[in-house]
């Protein structure tokens, strides 16, 4: 990743990448797109975007991130579903940290047709 690409991983710079979508000028177009800027809002500590982009029937009250964490890299191990053609999809995804990494298997779910995510599991 340059200083100049998205924190999300894709080569194109955050303004025309991730940050349309945290600005709501467009909306993630499938769930791995939305994830990855999902992503892209916890390195910017945006948690405004991640609770807007939380399932209502899960989305917690509040979220408190950690002002200290620092994300260092994301890495998409595999999808199923979440395209234009689906109404679900899943992501499975590593999440790199200073001093370790996070993996997941996030559900995602269509609200009022657009991607939202509904939760994750954590494989060991």
């Amino acid at each position: 990743m340059t200083t100049r690409s998205c924190p999300c991983g894709l080569p194109e710079p955050y303004e025309k990448c991730c940050g349309r979508f945290h600005s709501g000028a467009a909306a993630a177009p499938t769930a791995e797109a939305l994830m990855r800027s999902r992503y892209c809002a916890f390195v910017r500590g945006d948690a405004a975007y991640l609770l807007r982009t939380w399932h209502p029937r899960t989305r917690p009250a509040r979220l408190d991130l950690d002002p200290g964490m620092r994300w260092t890299g994301l890495e998409i191990l595999g999808t199923t579903g979440g395209t234009a053609f689906h109404t679900t999809g899943t992501v499975t995804f590593r999440a790199s940290y200073r001093g370790g990494a996070l993996q997941e298997h996030s559900r995602f779910e269509r609200v009022d047709g657009a991607w939202a995510y509904v939760d994750g599991d954590f494989p060991e």
